[in-house]
């Protein structure tokens, strides 16, 4: 690997929202595709001016909060993923852990939501979208909620009496490249799984992780966030070295299991499998250099459905 090291920055920012429910909620046990789902159509409604219903053909698909925050469409004069037809979502809905269904009027629902990049400037869009989804009602029988809330760093930014926002500080992820193979090094880490985590390699989805496929799809999501989002230039990192590098670290321990779930689409009209592993998973040999990656992974999640909540992961 090269000498000379180039340090890139993905600036984000986790907020937490809290509801107080208006009326008796019945929400699933995982409710990040609920919140996320509400999310998009309220937003849509908000925001789309010519009210159709696919962005693929719409003219103002590269000028569209919603387009680009919920559909997140490649520029037309992208150097990369050109073809594919949507980018990461610059946003993470964590949804709250706890598996509870029901909710009685005044109880307290809160959730966090990390926006990355260009996407923190439209946190308005978000705030003023979840409170009108809480007019419009979520889960069984269309619940009402007000927002009473939303906090940065444990500081209230956002208040429904004032309807006011205040500033905020912006965090940064630092990857530097090439990666740091030098001092000390780190002889085993543990990652533990907390949501269900959708990863593919070689075309399906897998259980058996080895530490290569995680670094892949790692690289790429950082990649292409970074691209895509920040406005950086992924052109020299390189790829082929670190996943060779990556190829040297083992599994000394592992505990995953698969945990299936399901969702339903109102776009594709369906309930649609989305079953990952959770659990945790012990590697060993000189992980120090791919920290950095592993501590994104951490804020950015990992592998399929990010933008709802999957893929969460801790360094242990």
């Amino acid at each position: 690997m090269k000498s000379r090291q180039t340090r890139h920055s993905i600036p984000y920012k986790q907020f937490t929202f809290k509801l107080i429910a208006k009326e008796p909620l019945i929400l699933p046990p995982y409710k990040g595709s609920t919140l996320r789902g509400g999310f998009g159509n309220a937003l849509r409604k908000t925001v789309c001016t010519l009210r159709k219903n696919n962005c693929h053909d719409c003219l103002l698909k590269e000028k569209c909060v919603y387009s680009y925050i919920f559909e997140t469409p490649p520029p037309s004069d992208t150097k990369i993923m050109r073809k594919y037809e949507t980018a990461p979502h610059p946003f993470i809905i964590e949804p709250p852990a706890e598996r509870r269904r029901g909710y009685k009027p005044d109880n307290e629902i809160t959730f966090k939501l990390t926006l990355i990049g260009k996407a923190i400037d439209y946190l308005p869009y978000f705030i003023y979208t979840f409170d009108e989804l809480g007019k419009i009602g979520i889960g069984k029988g269309r619940g009402k909620y007000k927002l009473k809330e939303a906090l940065a760093g444990g500081r209230k930014i956002y208040s429904h009496k004032t309807k006011t926002l205040k500033s905020f500080s912006i965090s940064k992820i630092t990857i530097p490249m090439p990666l740091n193979t030098r001092g000390s090094k780190t002889n085993t880490l543990t990652l533990k799984f907390l949501t269900p985590t959708r990863i593919v390699y070689s075309g399906r989805l897998t259980l058996d992780l080895e530490f290569h496929v995680l670094i892949r799809n790692l690289l790429r999501r950082v990649a292409l966030i970074y691209y895509f989002h920040a406005g950086g230039d992924p052109s020299d990192w390189q790829f082929n070295e670190i996943i060779s590098m990556a190829k040297d670290i083992n599994v000394r321990e592992k505990n995953l299991r698969w945990h299936d779930w399901a969702r339903y689409s109102t776009r594709q009209d369906t309930r649609m499998k989305m079953g990952g592993f959770v659990g945790e998973i012990t590697f060993e040999g000189n992980i120090t250099p791919f920290m950095p990656l592993l501590k994104a992974g951490e804020v950015l999640h990992i592998g399929k459905g990010t933008s709802f909540g999957l893929g969460k992961y801790e360094i242990g």
